[in-house]
Parts: structure tokens; C-alpha cells; sequence
């Protein structure tokens, strides 16, 4: 079991940055490859970022590459998303979500997710 717990969301304007933590407790974090996913109002959840079990590969959607940088402390057991630049469109609930696999693979699939937390909001006004 791997309980997630999110925080850093708020308020921010257009352009500005906000820094998105993840903090892990339970089963080892080191042996879980990682996301980020988010739900714009109205949409259907989306990916954002993944991050393998040792910090060597990443993915990005597109809509956020170049804007956002996900990474991991396995010390202090917390998975990061910083986010620059940013826009309205990235006005959401953010979700960090854990595989149960730790190898150098990154996924985009939310079903290939075993765990969640509950969510941090991240507002962006103009």
C-alpha cells in the first residue's frame, strides 16, 4: 500500500510559477515508477508528466512541455512538479498517482496507475 498525499496548489496568475508536491508513505516509494494527471473543470482526467523509480526517464504532455519539470526525492520520499509560465488552461486538480512496477519505463495510462491521492487545486487567473 502506498498512501499519496498532495499539496502546494492555490491561486496564481498567468505566467506565474507554483511548485506541486507529493508526499509518500507505505510501501517503499524507491520501487514505484510515478505521474502526475490533472482534471480541468468539466474535462475527463489527463496526463501530465511521469517519471520512472530512479529519476532517468520522464515524458511530458505535450501541453505542458517546456513549462513543467517532474522529479523525485526517494530520501524524502516526495515526487515534485514544478510549473512555469503558467497559463489558464492549466487550471485543474492535480493528481500524483503511483505504478507498482520501479523499472525505466514512464506511462502515460492512467489504469497503469495503482494508487492515487486526492487531489491539490491549482487556479490561474488572467
Amino acid at each position: 500500500q502506498v498512501h499519496l498525499v498532495e499539496s502546494g496548489g492555490g491561486l496564481v496568475q498567468a505566467g506565474g510559477s507554483l511548485r506541486l508536491s507529493c508526499a509518500a508513505s507505505g510501501r517503499t516509494f524507491n520501487f514505484n515508477n510515478m505521474g502526475w494527471f490533472r482534471r480541468p473543470p468539466g474535462k475527463e482526467r489527463e496526463f501530465v508528466a511521469a517519471i520512472n523509480w530512479i529519476g532517468s526517464n520522464t515524458d511530458y504532455a505535450d501541453s505542458v512541455k517546456g513549462r513543467v519539470t517532474i522529479s523525485r526525492d526517494n530520501v524524502e520520499n516526495t515526487l515534485y512538479l514544478q510549473m512555469d509560465s503558467l497559463k489558464q488552461e492549466d487550471t485543474a486538480v492535480y493528481f500524483c498517482a503511483a505504478r507498482l512496477i520501479a523499472d525505466s519505463t514512464v506511462s502515460r495510462r492512467p489504469d497503469e496507475y495503482r494508487y492515487w491521492g486526492q487531489g491539490t487545486q491549482v487556479s490561474v487567473s488572467s
